[in-house]
């Protein structure tokens, strides 16, 4: 028996004896785990190998989040070193570096 036999029989069962509670439940999961499964068949994640798509897309998305860390560091460490050495030239020309070395 399929989910969509299971619902449909319980919906029936519900109209039936006016909806108990444990029927009305019953009900919910049944779609709600219908809903799901067409959810993740939608987005193709309902076969046997979506595990394994799920955890190589999370170590994809980790590598690249250490990726981008990576290359900020690295930008804000030229960025610094940059201005160290705008510094040390304005330094050296205030004091007339320049002129002691012709």
């Amino acid at each position: 028996m399929t989910r969509e036999d299971m619902l449909a029989r319980l919906i029936a069962q519900a109209g039936a004896k006016d909806g108990d509670f444990v029927t009305l439940r019953a009900i919910v999961e049944e779609s709600s785990e219908l809903g799901a499964k067409r959810a993740l068949d939608r987005l193709g994640l309902g076969d046997a190998n979506a595990q394994d798509d799920i955890d190589e897309l999370r170590e994809l998305l980790s590598a690249w989040r250490d990726a981008k860390a990576s290359a900020w560091k690295a930008a804000i460490a030229w960025a610094t070193r940059g201005l160290l050495a705008l510094l040390l030239i304005g330094i050296a020309v205030r004091l007339g570096v320049h002129e002691m070395l012709r």
